[in-house]
């Protein structure tokens, strides 16, 4: 598959700073998925689609892109992938137990009508598990994303509007943040290391060893999941937002 960094891949010491990111919410949420039918709409390069198939029932994948459905039946036999579109699920009524979706919310046109869909392919009391990029600390001070790939981002106030429109009630709202590991990378790096990452990609300028050395060693661990002001910190403040909705009967 090819590099955009809107398919995160693992196994790359230059993406494994994203690609934990994005792990460590799999890892905390996966037990919620065990024994059940779940759908992952959007798995992106399917690791986690099979990581979830570890302890789920069944898992299927949908996702637009050929070459990605092609990638993930190849490399994860476990995951059943179906090309479609997420704003028309090809699922019937009430035919899985979780949705899983996450960061991708972010890059759909019509975020209501695929909410919508969620409800409709989960069984009464059926769980959406979701993340995203928090706007607020993601595109800072701005209405449209920084990201060109990105339709419309969410703070934890919109996507809670955003579920509760779609039948959904939200259980919970996390927050990931920085443990006190990357903490120190942030300040060893001119106080951001995810700028420091992204000056890299924009100038197109090679790694320092020490940059590149610091983000292949980044961990699961050195995130947190956490809810609204648990250990002082805000919903706001997160980097990304990991909500947990329960369909509506």
């Amino acid at each position: 598959m090819p590099l955009t960094g809107e398919r995160t891949i693992p196994g790359l010491a230059e993406e494994n700073y994203w690609f934990r990111r994005h792990e460590v919410v799999y890892q905390r949420l996966a037990d919620r998925c065990a024994g059940r039918d779940v759908l992952e709409a959007g798995p992106g390069e399917g690791y986690g689609a099979d990581l979830i198939a570890q302890v789920a029932r069944s898992v299927v994948g949908v996702d637009y892109d050929e070459q990605a459905v092609a990638h993930i039946r190849a490399k994860y036999p476990r995951v059943q992938m179906t090309l479609g579109n997420l704003a028309e699920l090809p699922l019937a009524d009430g035919s899985v137990d979780v949705v899983v979706n996450f960061q991708v919310i972010e890059h759909l046109w019509d975020q209501g009508q695929f909410v919508g869909e969620c409800a409709r392919v989960l069984r009464p009391g059926g769980l959406l598990l979701m993340s995203t990029p928090n706007r607020i600390t993601f595109s800072p001070g701005r209405d449209t994303p920084l990201n060109p790939f990105h339709t419309r981002e969410l703070n934890a106030a919109e996507l809670t509007e955003l579920l509760v429109a779609g039948g959904f009630r939200v259980e919970s709202m996390l927050g990931v943040f920085h443990g006190p590991g990357l903490a120190e990378l942030d300040a060893r790096h001119g106080g951001s290391i995810i700028e420091a990452q992204i000056q890299r990609a924009v100038a197109d300028a090679p790694w320092s060893a020490e940059l590149l050395a610091d983000v292949a060693a980044v961990r699961t661990e050195d995130f947190d999941l956490v809810e609204d002001c648990q250990d002082n910190r805000a919903i706001d403040d997160s980097l990304d937002l990991v909500a947990i909705a329960v369909r509506g009967d």
